[in-house]
């Protein structure tokens, strides 16, 4: 654990400086003792890859003490038991060229055919690694075969729902932003949603699985999730 001061009132713990699953556990458990209470001035926490930023109140505790509590938990990582994750099914429309403009030139520079990729896009398993750049949007790693460099240029608005590939991520677009990832479908669901009691629909630890839908279905569910007559399908 490394401690770095970021402003003056957080700091920064990180595990080390690599996307794995390991390094991940280990901020998802350090985040989920200090939500239990563990360090006292606590006051909030920001998971990314490989490490948590830790918002805390100075009248409470100071930096330095700070860092020692915070060490003082390490061998408890490992340990620590986690809510378990959930799996999250996002449908997602694949054959519609107007939802998957990419799809097409992204299976080409892949030396894949559509199809393919579709199939095995859909037939991965996605964890959420953490919620961030916008609201919403999960940080979820790609197979390696589906590995692309990002788009020379970006596109300068992207519609929500949005899913894409890019360097070593899949992408799911939260809301209309900027973006040069790789569009090779979109799910009618709302990762994003100010309008209900809880907004954000991904939590880090989840598992996201892609579920292919045909456009006709798209629109259903899409017109569902409008009158919020929708269940996303949760375990």
């Amino acid at each position: 654990m490394k401690f770095s001061p970021a402003g003056d009132a957080a700091v920064s713990v990180e595990f080390g400086d690599e996307i794995s699953l390991a390094l991940n556990t280990r901020v998802q458990a350090l985040e989920y003792l200090l939500q239990q209470g563990a360090v006292p001035g606590v006051v909030e926490t920001v998971p990314a890859y490989s490490a948590l930023l830790v918002y805390y109140d100075p009248l409470v505790v100071g930096y330095e003490p700070l860092c020692a509590a915070l060490g003082s938990l390490r061998d408890r990582l490992d340990s620590a038991a986690l809510p378990p994750g959930r799996v999250v099914e996002l449908p997602c429309c694949y054959d519609d060229p107007e939802l998957a403009f990419d799809l097409d030139e992204a299976a080409e520079r892949l030396g894949l055919g559509p199809r393919e990729l579709v199939a095995l896009h859909a037939g991965a398993p996605y964890r959420v690694y953490f919620i961030g750049f916008t609201p919403g949007l999960p940080y979820m790693v790609l197979p390696e075969r589906l590995r692309i460099p990002r788009r020379v240029t970006p596109r300068t608005h992207l519609v929500p729902g949005s899913v894409g590939l890019g360097g070593s991520q899949c992408c799911i677009y939260s809301v209309e932003s900027p973006g040069g990832y790789w569009i090779i479908g979109r799910t009618p669901l709302r990762l994003y949603d100010p309008g209900v009691s809880d907004p954000v629909l991904l939590r880090p630890g989840d598992t996201v699985r892609f579920r292919p839908v045909d456009r006709t279905e798209f629109d259903q569910i899409a017109a569902d999730v409008a009158k919020h007559a929708y269940e996303p399908v949760i375990a």
